[in-house]
């Protein structure tokens, strides 16, 4: 028997990529899932390939969406955040547009989520959240503009979090993946060390879920060269620019 046998999971952002591989990996370790994203054709696909799930469409973007997708999966266990939008942008060809979208999505979409199940999960003593963030939301890096700083910004999230949940029963976790091979990392013209499946991420994250640990960063040691970059002097950070 496995952690997740008789628990209901809702992920969000599942119908592509990492999500939709976490929904595999969740619902073959014995889990009911709910799985939520904008394109409900998409989902509908998926519950069909799952033995135990059903679809809720949510636009984490609205809130209302969001308040009626939370009435609509009434009890769940856990919840995984995984909504994301990416555009590689460099700071000489800022659009504004994409960067408030990519926000909008990769954190405020967080908040709208959060602020509804929350206080649920506080009220009941127990309950799961875990966070999807970025490698790439440790330090400022190239051309990303409007992810970054919202990845940065989840993950700031999760630490406050942690601090203010402890002792209510409610377990919170930051799980930060370098590059995964999906349609949003197509858009990205140059070499990604390390690049993972979506199957080979996902498998991380249900580990990950299936400890206590807090934070979890992966791959390693592209995730270890990550961290170091914020031990560094600027001087050798910014060399040559």
């Amino acid at each position: 028997m496995s952690s997740f046998d008789g628990k209901t999971i809702w992920i969000i952002g599942a119908s592509e990529g990492l999500g939709r591989a976490l929904a595999h990996a969740l619902g073959q370790q014995g889990a009911s899932l709910i799985l939520s994203a904008r394109n409900l054709e998409r989902l509908s696909e998926l519950c069909s390939e799952l033995p135990d799930a059903r679809a809720i469409r949510c636009d984490v973007t609205e809130l209302d969406s969001v308040r009626s997708a939370v009435a609509e999966a009434g009890h769940v266990d856990g919840l995984v955040y995984n909504a994301g939008a990416y555009d590689p942008m460099r700071s000489a060809e800022w659009d504004t547009e994409a960067s408030l979208r990519m926000s909008d999505v990769n954190y405020l979409g967080a908040l709208r989520v959060l602020g509804e199940t929350v206080p649920g999960f506080v009220r009941a003593g127990q309950g799961e959240v875990t966070l999807i963030g970025s490698l790439a939301g440790y330090h400022g890096l190239p051309a990303a503009i409007g992810y970054g700083a919202s990845k940065a910004a989840l993950i700031s999230l999760a630490e406050t979090m942690r601090h203010d949940l402890a002792g209510t029963g409610v377990t919170v976790r930051i799980v930060n993946p370098g590059f995964i091979k999906t349609r949003l990392t197509e858009k990205n013209g140059f070499k990604m060390p390390m690049l993972m499946t979506p199957e080979d991420a996902a498998d991380r994250v249900v580990k990950a879920m299936s400890r206590r640990r807090f934070r979890t960063d992966f791959p390693a040691p592209f995730s270890w060269f990550i961290r170091l970059i914020d031990c560094l002097p600027d001087l050798l950070v910014y060399r040559g620019k």
